[in-house]
C-alpha cells in the first residue's frame, strides 16, 4: 500500500486517502519505473528500466506509436504533449506521478459520477476503466471539462474493471456507462501525431443500410 505521508504531499487533495490508495492499487504498478506500452489489446513487451535514464528513453521510444502508461499512476505519457522530447524525468519522479495521475483520475471520476446523478459507489470502478482505456461515454474523457465541485463516492470494498456493453444509459444504472471495445485506439497514442476528433465524430454516425 502507498505510503500515506506520499499522498498528503503529493496527491489531489480533492480525493480521500481511501480513493487515492484503492486508485493506484488498481494500476498495479510495480515501482515508480513501471511502463506498460499496449497497442489497442496487445501489450508489448519493453526492457524493465533500471533507471529514472532508462524509462524516460524507452517513453520517448514508444510514445507517438502506442499507448504508454508510466509510473504509480500510470500517467498516460502522451497526454498534452507534442513532441517525444517533451517527456521528462518529472513523470518517474513518484511525488509528480502521483499528483499528475490523481489529478487526471479525479476529474474522470467526478465525470462519471455526474452522469450517475450524484455519489455511487459503482462510480469508482467505471472511472477505473475510463482511466485505463481513456474513454467514457464514446468521448475522449481526458480532454473532456472537469464538472468541478462533485461529491463522489469513497469505495469501501477492493474493485475491479468493469467492462459494459454499449448502449448504457443513466436509466440503466446496473448496466452502467457505455464504453468502446478495449482494443479501439487510445486517443493518447498517436495524440502527438494524428488529430483523431475528424474520425471519431465520423465513427459516431449512423451506419447506412447495406
Amino acid at each position: 500500500m502507498i505510503d500515506p505521508e506520499l499522498i498528503q504531499l503529493c496527491a489531489d487533495p480533492r480525493l480521500e486517502v481511501e480513493i487515492v490508495q484503492q486508485f493506484v492499487s488498481e494500476m498495479n504498478a510495480s515501482d515508480h519505473l513501471t511502463i506498460h506500452v499496449s497497442q489497442g489489446n496487445r501489450t508489448i513487451l519493453v526492457p524493465k528500466p533500471e533507471t529514472i535514464e532508462q524509462a524516460v528513453e524507452t517513453t520517448q521510444e514508444w510514445v507517438g506509436q502506442a499507448n504508454v502508461r508510466v509510473g504509480l499512476t500510470q500517467y498516460p505519457a502522451g497526454l498534452g504533449i507534442t513532441d517525444p522530447s517533451q517527456i521528462s524525468h518529472e513523470l518517474f519522479d513518484s511525488c509528480e506521478n502521483l499528483r499528475l495521475g490523481t489529478e487526471l483520475f479525479g476529474k474522470v471520476l467526478r465525470i462519471v459520477t455526474q452522469w450517475y446523478g450524484g455519489p455511487a459507489e459503482p462510480a469508482f470502478d467505471d472511472a477505473i476503466y475510463a482511466y485505463r482505456t481513456g474513454w467514457f461515454e464514446g468521448e475522449r474523457v481526458f480532454y473532456a471539462d472537469d464538472p468541478g465541485d462533485v461529491e463522489v463516492a469513497t469505495p469501501s470494498r477492493s474493485t475491479t474493471p468493469v467492462e459494459t456493453e454499449v448502449g448504457g444509459s443513466p436509466a440503466q444504472a446496473e448496466a452502467g456507462p457505455s464504453e468502446p471495445p478495449f482494443s479501439d485506439q487510445d486517443p493518447n497514442a498517436a495524440s502527438i501525431r494524428i488529430d483523431l476528433s475528424g474520425i471519431r465524430a465520423h465513427n459516431q454516425e449512423p451506419a447506412s443500410n447495406q
